[in-house]
């Protein structure tokens, strides 16, 4: 078995916990984490310290990579890019959980995670360290940009174009043939017939844009 961190002691990291529950090429040794103290424990997992630990947490541990269990699409890359300047090599695992459905010829890139009973219809593109959270369906020949995120019982319909580092929350339903821009947020059960531009916020039923975004902004309240 391969040995592993999760960068991240939240609920996501519980979340993964669970995805790799039955997982043979997997072993985690702990967590990183720079909010919590050193040596303590999270869902039975010592946190081993914070991402400038990485290079001795590799020797000591003979770690093979690890997961960011980060929800916060922006402040995810900005630890992908800590991580990789640390260490170049290290190694992002994907995870897809074992009750997830992936339909023929779907791609998924590297450090995303695939929750429990997600779908993901033919012919469609994950790209990497994105978050497809439980219970959400994805339409055929749909299209997601690298650190881009699908929350909870969201259900798309096909040929979905969803931007660089944009959401889709709670419950959203959207029609076929839409495209979401970059830095974006669907509200939580909005129904999304139109498209949205980048670096907006949408919500309703059907959704209209009701406020504008900075990059990096903190994710709405209207989530």
């Amino acid at each position: 078995m391969k040995n592993i961190v999760i960068v991240g002691a939240t609920k996501d990291g519980g979340i993964i916990l669970d995805s790799l529950d039955k997982n043979d090429e997997y072993k985690i040794v702990g967590f990183i984490d720079g909010s919590k103290e050193k040596g303590t424990e999270f869902n039975g997992y010592t946190i081993l310290g914070t991402e400038v630990d990485l290079p001795n947490l590799i020797k000591d541990y003979n770690l093979d990579g690890g997961i960011l269990a980060i929800e916060n699409n922006w402040l995810r890359m900005k630890m992908a890019e800590k991580l990789n300047s640390i260490d170049p090599n290290f190694h992002f695992i994907t995870i897809i959980h074992s009750s997830a459905i992936i339909g023929r010829n779907v791609k998924i890139g590297m450090g995303s995670l695939i929750m429990p009973g997600v779908i993901i219809n033919a012919n469609s593109s994950i790209g990497k360290f994105c978050n497809i959270n439980a219970n959400s369906s994805i339409g055929h020949d749909s299209n997601l940009k690298d650190f881009s995120s699908i929350a909870s019982g969201v259900c798309t319909g096909g040929n979905l174009k969803l931007g660089e580092f944009s959401t889709i929350s709670l419950g959203a339903k959207l029609i076929e043939n839409i495209t979401i821009g970059k830095h974006s947020i669907i509200g939580a059960g909005s129904l999304v017939v139109k498209n949205v531009k980048s670096l907006s916020v949408a919500s309703g039923s059907p959704a209209i844009i009701v406020e504008k975004r900075k990059l990096g902004d903190s994710y709405s309240s209207k989530e």
